[in-house]
């Protein structure tokens, strides 16, 4: 099999197996601070092992780095690294909001840039957004891309959860120019949509985002067509650290980019 169908395959199950939980409450629960510093609930754990179990039993020699269970070594000799954001929105699918994803993605090497194939999956309907290096990026069976033309409405996708007093300070010209600015909880699925065409930016300049959030997410914007840059414009790279947090940019084109950077303060 390869890479990507492991992932795909992976990613399928989760959603089997998660599908009737969200919004029940069986979902909650609190299993401690996962590896990633947030509490873990019960959605949570339950997907993370529906992907150690399946990898376990295609013995897939791998090192997993879960949000939840941190580094898991499936073999003396593995082919890389498994980065898993098992439930990436867990908030919303233990409330029952209809937005939360699973996030897989595969590593050859300890860095983002060596990400060779992502699975996103919208757990709320089982869509798959997939893409491997030099592929193209999918959803479902179909190819998809960044959005192409001027838009109707721009969107504008910030993520400020959390954010200090002096970001929001930065941020606030683009709050004031844009009616149309959107963040719906879960930072994998809304990079799955920017790669759909369906945002035309967006930003989380928090210094936040863990690794497993964006993983997937990376290698699908890329080979949808999009930038994705670090807050100083340059490619975004980093190691696949539980210490590491990012901030990221993805741009539909140069233009929107350019637009977008000239209004923070």
């Amino acid at each position: 099999m390869e890479v990507i169908d492991i992932l795909r395959e992976a990613s399928s199950q989760i959603y089997k197996n998660v599908k009737d939980l969200a919004g029940t409450e069986e979902a909650a629960g609190d299993f401690g601070r996962g590896a990633g510093g947030d509490i873990s609930r019960n959605i949570d754990i339950t997907a993370e092992q529906t992907v150690l179990d399946y990898l376990k039993e295609i013995n897939f020699e791998c090192v997993v780095l879960g949000e939840e269970c941190g580094r898991v070594e499936l073999s003396n000799n593995p082919k890389g690294f498994v980065i898993m954001d098992a439930i990436d929105g867990s908030a919303n699918a233990v409330r029952g909001v209809p937005f939360f994803c699973s996030s897989l993605a595969f590593a050859t090497e300890n860095k983002l840039s060596s990400i060779t194939d992502g699975v996103i999956t919208d757990l709320t309907n089982g869509d798959m957004y997939w893409a491997s290096k030099n592929k193209g990026a999918f959803l479902n069976e179909k190819q998809i891309k960044v959005q192409q033309k001027e838009p109707i409405y721009k969107i504008v996708g910030i993520n400020t959860s959390g954010g200090s007093n002096e970001l929001m300070q930065r941020m606030y010209p683009i709050f004031q120019n844009h009616n149309h600015t959107r963040h719906f909880g879960a930072n994998a699925l809304e990079m799955a949509l920017f790669a759909r065409g369906l945002m035309d930016i967006f930003i989380d300049f928090r210094d936040k985002i863990r690794i497993q959030d964006i993983a997937a997410g990376c290698i699908i914007v890329k080979e949808s067509g999009g930038l994705l840059l670090d807050a100083n414009l340059n490619p975004l790279d980093a190691d696949l650290s539980y210490e590491t947090r990012v901030s990221f940019i993805a741009a539909a084109n140069q233009k929107i980019l350019d637009e977008i950077i000239s209004q923070i303060n």
